[in-house]
């Protein structure tokens, strides 16, 4: 069983930026951001594999959020910059065996407001 932590969130004005952090306990091959906004879909905003042979974007934040993690502290990180009023939401952090949507293991969750 993994369990996973995510913290960083909050609130912040268009155009700043912020770092989400997910501290993982257990072996994960495959790590990941999702974020779900109120009345909308959950959307795969990143994933990254345990060793960096392959990484994914939505189209929403190419070139704004970048994914990371740090294999000794077996934590996924998301840095974010150019904010936007519509990166408003619940992002979550997931993990399993192998790079899909359907993730396995997910935390619970952490808010990110973006003012204008």
């Amino acid at each position: 069983q993994v369990q996973l932590v995510e913290s960083g969130g909050g609130s912040v004005q268009e155009g700043g930026s912020l770092r989400l952090s997910c501290a993982a306990s257990g072996y994960t091959y495959c790590m990941g951001w999702f974020r779900q906004a109120p009345g909308k879909e959950r959307e795969n905003v990143a994933l990254m594999s345990r060793d960096d042979d392959f990484t994914y974007y939505a189209d929403s934040v190419k070139g704004r959020f970048t994914v990371s993690r740090d294999i000794a502290k077996n934590t996924l990180y998301l840095q974010m910059n150019s904010l936007k009023p519509e990166d408003t939401a619940i992002y979550y952090c997931a993990a399993g065996r192998f790079c899909v949507s359907d993730l396995p293991y997910w935390g619970q969750g952490t808010q990110v407001t973006v003012s204008s």
